[in-house]
């Protein structure tokens, strides 16, 4: 499993409360229709008021393992520029 915390630029912030989502839950499902890799928001897990995390398990074959962290790095690149984090405090 991996757990991490990933920190949203405020403008994903006010989008998922304009689509009436928490900022994780709008994330994964944006991961999910992009790459068709699915996470689970960190909401579901407790996680402390004001951080964002998901959770997912990475268990594919060996040769596939540089595709999937490449698309998954890829989507994360494009959200955080999307919604204009361009500075390094939008990581994942």
């Amino acid at each position: 499993y991996s757990f991490p915390r990933i920190t949203l630029p405020p403008a994903a912030l006010e989008a998922a409360k304009r689509l009436g989502k928490a900022p994780d839950v709008m994330y994964c499902l944006e991961l999910l229709q992009e790459t068709g890799l699915s996470c689970v928001p960190g909401s579901g897990f407790d996680q402390l008021p004001g951080t964002f995390h998901l959770r997912t398990t990475i268990l594919p074959p060996e040769d596939k393992f540089d595709d999937i962290i490449g698309r998954f790095s890829s989507f994360h690149r494009n959200f955080i520029q999307k919604y204009g984090g361009l500075d390094n405090r939008a990581r994942l």
